[in-house]
């Protein structure tokens, strides 16, 4: 987990399929709220579509440079039996473990990936074909990284834990 850097510079190199299947495993193993798995996984290869995911990511270019990108999206109809909070947050929770689940993945491969928060919820929904009913909760491009990724400090233990 400690060698899981944001990578935002990829190379061109295809990732093999053997790897995409581990990584969509992965994020398929992720645990959810009454196991419901109240979210959508999209993979997006295609050149064009990588082009309106990143101009939906209000023009983060290196989307596009990333050989595949992942975008999470919550179904809050799947969630719909544990009424409101369910279909507000455990869907929302669902997709966001499932992402990162497919971070740490990747990197286990040697593969490298950023998550993109910042988008325009209308515009991904259209780079996707329109799905109805899904919430996008992150893009995750992925690739080789193209270079060395520097690690960011953290906040050290002390000052996020909170005994109780």
């Amino acid at each position: 987990m400690k060698r899981r850097h944001s990578v935002r510079a990829f190379t061109s190199r295809p990732i093999e399929d053997s790897k995409v299947r581990q990584i969509l495993e992965a994020a398929n193993s992720a645990p959810s709220a009454g196991n419901i798995q109240s979210y959508e996984v999209f993979l997006i290869q295609d050149e064009g579509k990588k082009r309106e995911l990143a101009l939906a990511a209000f023009a983060q270019s290196f989307v596009a440079e990333a050989p595949m990108v992942l975008v999470f999206c919550a179904n809050p109809e799947r969630a719909k039996k544990y009424g409101k909070r369910g279909r507000t947050l455990y869907s929302i929770q669902d997709a966001t473990i499932a992402a990162a689940h497919s971070q740490l993945a990747a990197t286990a491969l040697g593969l490298a990936s950023v998550w993109v928060g910042a988008f325009d919820d209308a515009d991904v929904l259209k780079a996707l074909g329109n799905p109805e009913g899904l919430v996008p909760v992150a893009i995750i491009p992925i690739g080789c990284p193209a270079g060395e990724p520097e690690a960011t400090l953290r906040r050290k233990l002390d000052d996020i834990v909170h005994k109780v």
